[in-house]
């Protein structure tokens, strides 16, 4: 199943990663687990940038699914450009996008993919209402 990266979106995050030797699989080229973990350092790179890290108490983001289209092959060396997207805000989600080509050839998109991101209270492991400044960071 494909699942494309709507047009009408909101570019909130650019980031470039190394590719690391480990990151390739037997094949030679970036290993499909590395996509997923790229996109997770993109979200988690964000959200860091807008004063919100990652902690067991507090409130934060998590995904709820979470896909990968892959178009072309990367492969070591080089970096890898990210290019981060929000769109669709709902009462407790929204959606986040992600465009990765090789930092080199910016143009060429080697993979897409997304998550349904929602905010909640971590200890309580609930979900809670977008708080505003969030909900307008994704609003198109």
């Amino acid at each position: 199943m494909r699942i494309e990266i709507p047009e009408k979106k909101k570019l909130v995050y650019e980031t470039s990663i190394p590719i690391r030797w480990g990151d390739m699989d037997a094949m030679g080229h970036l290993n499909n687990t590395t996509y997923f973990r790229y996109l997770e350092i993109a979200r988690i790179d964000w959200m860091h940038s807008l004063g919100h890290e990652p902690m067991p108490e507090g409130q934060g983001i998590v995904i709820v699914n979470a896909f990968c289209n892959f178009y072309r092959q990367i492969e070591y060396p080089g970096d890898v450009l990210l290019k981060m997207y929000v769109s669709d805000p709902g009462r407790t989600t929204f959606e986040s996008w992600a465009t990765m080509a090789r930092a080199d050839a910016p143009d060429v998109i080697c993979a897409a993919g997304g998550a349904t991101t929602i905010w909640i209270d971590v200890a309580q492991q609930k979900a809670l209402t977008l708080p505003d400044w969030l909900r307008e960071l994704a609003t198109v």
